[in-house]
């Protein structure tokens, strides 16, 4: 009898709910659903949701424009987690609303991190060095 191998990414569901929720939370964000004057005064991305594997808990990673005030708007959507899950349920059809989390959104940080790498005086040399045996010439042709 075949083993069956445990996943090892989101599965297609999981994937497809956490776009609904992402759309969802952004539409409720955009519109000024929740009363909040924090979450008035800024401008919110959602680049993702990541769900639970049972659906049930909703990681949404946030960025306010220009990455300002991160904490003050997270500390708020915690405050108005509750009216958010409440919206995000009239809005996606799901048997559970599921429980909200919110978290920094880390990837344009880790972009600045990969950038600064490729600045970096080896990497330009190596890049260099490439491009030299790239010139039309055959280095293992001599």
């Amino acid at each position: 009898m075949a083993q069956r191998q445990t996943p090892t990414g989101p599965t297609q569901r999981q994937q497809r709910v956490a776009e609904l929720i992402r759309h969802a939370i952004a539409e409720v964000l955009q519109r000024g659903d929740v009363q909040d004057p924090t979450l008035s005064a800024h401008v919110i991305t959602v680049p993702e949701v990541r769900m639970s594997p049972d659906l049930k808990v909703a990681t949404a990673y946030i960025m306010p424009l220009g990455g300002q005030n991160e904490t003050q708007v997270i500390a708020a959507l915690e405050r108005n987690k509750k009216a958010l899950r409440q919206e995000v349920a009239r809005r996606v059809n799901l048997k559970f609303a599921p429980d909200l989390r919110f978290l920094r959104d880390a990837t344009f940080d880790e972009a600045d991190r990969i950038d600064a790498i490729l600045r970096t005086d080896k990497v330009r040399r190596d890049l260099d060095a490439a491009k030299s045996t790239d010139d039309g010439s055959d280095p293992q042709a001599a």
